[in-house]
């Protein structure tokens, strides 16, 4: 399988949200994708193709933090999506990757997921990197990842989206 990784397109707009609702099996995480791009607030969108089409996804937000720490660049993973066809194969690994990479790349000091650690750590997620944010769902499955060695503070609310408010997730 020949895997591409590529930022989306407006005309992968229908599938992408046909895909990420099959992956998850439900249509909340769809409908989130649709809410952050009406607002505005993705701001890294992939998807991956395979030799036959559109098989995964993934979506990063700017998030804040309250009081801001100066200069201060943090994003959020939400969501990665794999067709269940190709779960297990790279796909998802790819996405991550290629999507940290780029955020590394613009000189982003974290990147925060809420999500399964046996699935995020390995790509340098943990729990302990989000330990003293104020967040509502803190806790082991909500996880961070330094890109740079500038010191963090720990400490305020990380401000997400609007649309992570919306209805079930």
């Amino acid at each position: 399988m020949t895997l591409r990784i590529e930022p989306e397109t407006e005309a992968d707009h229908s599938p992408i949200a046909a895909l990420v609702a099959q992956a998850f099996g439900r249509a909340d995480e769809a409908l989130l994708v649709e809410r952050l791009r009406i607002d505005g607030d993705i701001r890294l969108s992939l998807v991956a193709r395979d030799d036959v089409g559109l098989v995964g996804h993934i979506a990063f937000q700017d998030i804040s933090l309250e009081p801001p720490q100066a200069g201060l660049k943090l994003a959020s993973l939400a969501p990665v999506s794999v067709l269940p066809s190709a779960q297990g194969k790279g796909v998802g690994s790819a996405l991550v990757r290629a999507g940290l990479a780029d955020f590394a790349a613009r000189g982003y000091d974290a990147v925060f997921v809420l999500g399964n650690p046996d699935y995020y750590n390995r790509f340098g997620f943990s729990a302990d990197e989000a330990v003293g944010y104020d967040v509502q769902w803190a806790g082991r499955h909500f996880m961070a990842q330094r890109l740079t060695s500038r010191p963090l503070d720990h400490e305020g609310e990380l401000i997400y989206p609007q649309a992570f408010f919306f209805g079930a997730i």
